[in-house]
C-alpha cells in the first residue's frame, strides 16, 4: 500500500484516543509480531503515538481526548506506516529502545535490546557471584552497547570491556556509554570473540551472543528481517559462536570468575555437544531457561 492510500484511510481521525484505538486494530489484523520490546499491538500504538507527540506512553490515558494538530497527525500517521506497511520494529522507528530500566539509543545497525539475562544483571547474578570481587567484566557481542552500560551500573566499582566484531554497532555503542556517562569505566573494542583480548583476563564474562540455527532464521518474522543477520544468524545448529565462545572462555577467567551465557533455543545444540560440562541453567522468572553460567573453578575440571 502506498502512504497516499494510507494517509486516506485514515481520515477522520482526530484524538489521541482515535489514533490509539486505530492504530491497535490495523495492528492486529496486520498480524504485526510484537516480541522485539513492546508485547502487544496496543503497547506499540501507544509507544508510537506518545513519541512523535513528544510525550510518554503512561501520559495518554489522562490525554486521550485531547486534539492532533495536522503536522502531529501526519507524524503519527507515518509511524503508523513504518510499522504496518513496512515491518519496520518500532524500536527502530522511534530509534530507542529500553534494557534493564534505562533508555538506549538504537537503529539498524544494532538488534534491538532484549535478553532472557536482563533480570539477572539486575540482580547482580546472585548467588553465584560475589559483587566485592569483580572488579573486571568483559561483555562479548555488545551491540548497542545496552549490557555493558546496564553491567557497569550495577557493578559501580568494576571496569568493564566490551567488544563487538560490527565498527558499525561499535559506533553505536560508543553514543550510548556516553549518554549515560560511563566513557572513564568502559572500553569499546572491535573483536571477534576474544581475538582483541590475548591474555586478559576478567572475573565476570558476560554474552548474548547470536544462536538463531538455520531453520529457525528461516522462519523469522519481517521484523525480525530488519535486525543485523550477523547479531542474530549462527549456523546450521545455533553454534557457530557459543562452541568457540564455550571453549576459549575459561583461558580468560581469573580464579572464581564466572561466565554468564544466553543460549536461547541452543540450548539442546550446546548440551549435545558438551552433556558433562558443568553448567548451571538459570530459571527465568517468566518460566524456562536458556540461559547459564559456568564458574571458573568448575571448568578447569
Amino acid at each position: 500500500m502506498r502512504w497516499q492510500q494510507y494517509r486516506e484511510l485514515a481520515a477522520g481521525l482526530e484524538s489521541i484516543e482515535d489514533f490509539w484505538r486505530y492504530g491497535q486494530s490495523r495492528f492486529s489484523q496486520a498480524g504485526i509480531d510484537c516480541s522485539q520490546g513492546y508485547q502487544t499491538p496496543r503497547a506499540e500504538a501507544a509507544a508510537l503515538i506518545a513519541r512523535r507527540l513528544a510525550l510518554e506512553p503512561e501520559d495518554l490515558p489522562e490525554l486521550r481526548a485531547a486534539r492532533l494538530t495536522a503536522l502531529e497527525r501526519e507524524a503519527v500517521l507515518d509511524a503508523f506506516y513504518q510499522r504496518e506497511i513496512l515491518r519496520r520494529p518500532t524500536a527502530y522507528i522511534l530509534q530507542e529502545a529500553w534494557f534493564a530500566g534505562l533508555r538506549f539509543f538504537v537503529d539498524e545497525r544494532v538488534l534491538i535490546p532484549r535478553s532472557l539475562l536482563e533480570p539477572f544483571i539486575e540482580e547482580g547474578f546472585a548467588p553465584w557471584v560475589d559483587e566485592q570481587r569483580v572488579h573486571r567484566i568483559l561483555e562479548i557481542g555488545t551491540g548497542s552497547g545496552c549490557m555493558a552500560v546496564a553491567l557497569a551500573q550495577r557493578f559501580p566499582e568494576a571496569q568493564v570491556d566490551a567488544v563487538d566484531i560490527s565498527p558499525a554497532a561499535l559506533a553505536v555503542a560508543m553514543r550510548n556509554i556516553a549518554s549515560h556517562g560511563l566513557e572513564e569505566r568502559i572500553r569499546l573494542l572491535e573483536s571477534d570473540l576474544f581475538a582483541a583480548l590475548p591474555g586478559e583476563r576478567y572475573d565476570l564474562i558476560v554474552s548474548n551472543p547470536p544462536y538463531v540455527d538455520a531453520a529457525a532464521m528461516a522462519e523469522l518474522p519481517p521484523e525480525y528481517r530488519q535486525e543485523p543477520h550477523l547479531a542474530l544468524a549462527a549456523g546450521d545448529d545455533g553454534l557457530a559462536c557459543l562452541l568457540p565462545l564455550v571453549q576459549a572462555a575459561p583461558a580468560h577467567l581469573r580464579p572464581g570468575g564466572v561466565l554468564v551465557l544466553e543460549t536461547g533455543d541452543a540450548e539442546e545444540a550446546l548440551l549435545s555437544q558438551y552433556p558433562d560440562l558443568p553448567l548451571i541453567w538459570l530459571e527465568h522468572p517468566a518460566g524456562g531457561y536458556g540461559a547459564c553460567l559456568l564458574l571458573a573453578d568448575e571448568s578447569a575440571q
